[in-house]
């Protein structure tokens, strides 16, 4: 019997050759962007989950409060005496291990230098909570001494090529010679991190590096990731309420006139949370988001949904071509059950034949959403019995659901009236359709508005009035080599006209301002502490030259006033958050910032240091005393990170030939490298910037799937009407006006379909862009543009049809009944 089925199953497929291609096609297209989707939600899903105790890991956050009780910063990182008074305060954790990430760090072998940007100080338990194999040296013994580093392979052939790198000796930062004691493998490409070197983390302890001393009393330096591992079972809730009583005990002294607990507060992040659910103000690497992940299973399940509706539409549609062919059936003795069996067999066999080539154009397509999406996603995660289950159970799963209807329909008609040619296709089944249509167009507008949407915020932050320039402005790095050299170098590169100027800070706009400080100002005879979180960032004198920001009021720092070093420039909003009657007002205000206590006497325009994301936050300015020269011979403190050097912009390619001979032969030991300002803003906005394509490619499949239904259901709409077109002709009809009539009843759904979406698509866009502090406003004409552009999509798509029955001779349709 089943034998038979799919005998007869073929021969129907291959008789309506045109609708059972669209069936395939439409299928074929909607499965492969499902299991696209499915790639990426799967790697998304999977960060932390191949290590076996990650059940039991925690990464201690730290949460600061504004005096008001507002969040000011949250951070994946804590300070160091955390970890010194963790073992024996709390001996529910069974394990411990810290990293502290070095930073772009200059590595020297021989005569080879390079810029090692995951570089990680870590301790003797990182293999412990970070299950990789160690190649080479002992995961035990080799990150137990002082000035002890291991590498990866990549990493090691990178600084030794062919050579054997064990007990090889490379200098860090022109600071301290290390010894490589292993080589360990990198971590899977769906970790949180991927440290490509670990340093001991028993260096630290030299005074010459960080100190003994820092790491048991230096509660401000938070940067230190920290990972607990709990007994199996235990709930972390119950650690996590121990924390304030703790912060009290010790960190009295750090908050006086305040209760420790309520200005900064201690939390467990489960490691498997860390990629998707943190979104901390710093991270190791770039995180995901859940929000997203939720996104694109909506995307998959509604592709999925038009391809089957696009099915259903179809196979029911196809029904009058076969009315005759059932009524036979019945008469000589065929059952209702046998025709559903008939009919289903013939959706599984669509379905299953749709899936082969999904999975084809799958493999075909994961190096396009790789290069898209920015991730490193494998064919072979498919492969996996989770996945390969439910994928041999989809033709069946999805060829019942898409094909239990027309099969219940199909198999209805009473033979008399199929055999005398007195069936019709009408009624609810005609209603039905048209909501399967409805639905279709309606994800379709949706998606198409979403793209657009998207697509005005990018543009929004491309276009933007930052308060700044940057355009033509590169930065370097900044240390202790530069700094000993910098009015040289300085004057070398303005003394070149291809340079307009140079200013060094401790950070850069596009990156984050996370280091903040109290600030207090006098009220009466006391000073009052200001109860919004005020930022700080440390510069030198042609910050504003540099960047091209503007002043409100007051002046900036100047090379004529010693005493600057004690003053402070502050921006439009601290001027708001401290509550002065204007810019102008705040000039010469006292101020007190940290410990520093001196004189208001510039006011900044307010600019957008941080990305879109974020509200422009009061920021104050500070000039350290290391912005003046250095003194020969003697070692400066640093107080800034970056250097900035704004180009004429002229001859580009000259001019970072001469930067690069210029670096070269001052610093020697730090490696010339350069980012322009303008791409680190572009990557600010990166992952909406793949969100965007990934929307635009699928919003395509969409429409695209739902036009292929429409074809199929117009053409078989107007040969039902096939005859009312000639008589039409014969009485005069225009080609024109008869393809306007073909075209009528389908545009009719498509409005309401624009009707439904855009509700839903103004909801679901404005909850997205609320995650912008500058946005766009949504728009009416999105909305009436892409209900025109479904409208213009599916006329086309119709009017190929109708006006081939209009140019068709009439005599031809009438010549027989």
């Amino acid at each position: 019997m089943i034998r038979n089925f799919l005998k007869l199953a073929i021969r129907s497929l291959l008789k309506y050759r045109f609708i059972t291609f669209i069936n395939l096609f439409g299928l074929t297209l909607g499965l492969t962007c499902c299991l696209l989707i499915t790639t990426y939600l799967l790697n998304e899903l999977s960060y932390d989950r191949f290590n076996p105790d990650a059940g039991r890991i925690y990464r201690v956050t730290r949460t600061f409060r504004s005096t008001n009780g507002s969040v000011a910063l949250r951070l994946a990182t804590i300070s160091p005496p955390f970890g010194y008074y963790f073992p024996a305060e709390f001996p529910q954790i069974q394990s411990m291990t810290r990293l502290e990430n070095a930073g772009t760090t200059a590595v020297r072998y021989q005569d080879k230098v390079l810029n090692q940007k995951d570089l990680y100080f870590a301790d003797d338990h990182f293999f412990d909570f970070f299950p990789v194999r160690v190649l080479r040296g002992d995961a035990r013994r080799s990150l137990a001494g002082p000035f002890s580093v291991m590498m990866t392979p990549e990493a090691a052939r990178r600084y030794f090529g062919s050579e054997d790198p064990m007990n090889k000796i490379v200098r860090l930062g022109g600071l301290f010679n290390c010894q490589v004691t292993g080589i360990y493998e990198a971590l899977p490409e769906n970790a949180h991190l991927h440290p490509d070197m670990l340093l001991s983390f028993t260096t630290l302890e030299d005074s010459t590096v960080y100190g003994a001393a820092n790491l048991r009393t230096n509660w401000g330096n938070n940067s230190f990731f920290t990972y607990l591992k709990l007994p199996p079972g235990y709930d972390p809730a119950s650690l996590e309420k121990l924390f304030p009583a703790f912060l009290d005990r010790h960190m009295a002294d750090e908050y006086k006139g305040y209760q420790p607990s309520k200005m900064t507060e201690l939390g467990l992040q489960p490691l498997t949370d860390i990629h998707l659910h943190s979104h901390t103000d710093y991270e190791a690497e770039p995180n995901g988001d859940i929000s997203r992940v939720y996104i694109f299973a909506a995307v998959a399940a509604f592709l999925l949904l038009i391809a089957c509706i696009n099915f259903m539409n179809l196979s029911t549609a196809r029904s009058a071509l076969r009315a005759r062919e059932i009524g036979i059936r019945k008469v000589i003795g065929a059952r209702r059950r046998e025709l559903i069996l008939q009919f289903l067999s013939e959706s599984v066999l669509l379905t299953l034949l749709a899936t082969w080539l999904a999975m084809g154009l799958t493999w075909l397509a994961i190096p396009w959403l790789n290069r898209v999406a920015g991730q490193h996603m494998v064919f072979a995660s498919l492969l996996r019995p989770a996945v390969l289950v439910p994928l041999a159970l989809a033709p069946f799963v999805i060829g019942v659901l898409a094909g239990i209807y027309p099969a219940l329909f199909l198999s209805s008609f009473q033979p008399i009236k199929t055999l005398k040619g007195l069936f019709r296709v009408g009624g609810s089944s005609i209603s039905f359709r048209q909501a399967l249509v409805v639905t279709q167009f309606t994800i379709g507008i949706v998606l198409i508005v979403t793209t657009t949407v998207v697509f005005q915020q990018l543009r929004y932050t491309r276009q933007a009035d930052l308060g700044y320039t940057k355009e033509h402005v590169i930065t370097l790095p900044y240390n202790q080599e530069i700094q000993q050299k910098f009015e040289a170098f300085r004057t070398a590169l303005l003394g070149n006209t291809a340079f307009v100027d140079l200013t060094r800070t401790s950070r850069v706009p596009t990156g984050r301002l996370l280091d903040a400080s109290g600030a207090s100002v006098p009220m009466g005879d006391t000073l009052q502490a200001v109860s919004s979180d005020v930022k700080y960032v440390t510069c030198d004198y042609d910050f504003l030259a540099t960047y091209g920001v503007g002043l409100a009021a007051g002046r900036f720092f100047s090379r004529d006033y010693g005493t600057d070093t004690s003053n402070f420039v502050v921006n439009q909003a601290a001027v708001k958050a401290v509550g002065w009657k204007s810019d102008a007002d705040a000039i010469g205000k006292e101020f007190r910032y940290d410990q520093i206590r001196g004189r208001i006497i510039g006011v900044m325009k307010d600019f957008h240091f941080e990305s879109l994301h974020q509200r422009i936050v009061p920021l104050v300015m500070l000039l350290p005393p290391s912005a003046g020269p250095a003194l020969a011979g003697k070692t400066q403190q640093i107080n800034f990170n970056f250097m900035s050097v704004r180009l004429a912009g002229r001859d580009l390619p000259a001019s970072l030939a001469f930067l690069e001979r210029t670096w070269k032969g001052l610093f020697p030991e730090t490696p010339f490298e350069y980012n322009f300002l303008d791409q680190q803003y572009d990557r600010l906005y990166l992952a909406e910037q793949r969100q965007a394509s990934l929307f635009t490619a699928f919003s395509g499949m969409a429409i695209l799937i739902a036009c292929l239904g429409l074809l199929g259901l117009s053409a078989f709409a107007i040969s039902q009407r096939v005859k009312e077109i000639g008589v039409r002709k014969v009485l005069g009809a225009s080609t024109r006006g008869l393809v306007t009539l073909l075209s009528a009843d389908f545009l009719r759904l498509v409005a309401l379909s624009a009707l439904i979406a855009c509700p839903i698509a103004w909801y679901a866009m404005d909850r997205w862009l609320h995650g912008f502090a500058y946005r766009v406003h949504l728009q009416v004409w999105v909305f009436l543009a892409a209900g025109l552009l479904a409208a213009a999509i599916a006329f086309a798509t119709i009017s190929f049809q109708a006006v081939r029955a209009a140019l068709a001779n009439p005599v031809n349709n009438l010549r027989t009944e």
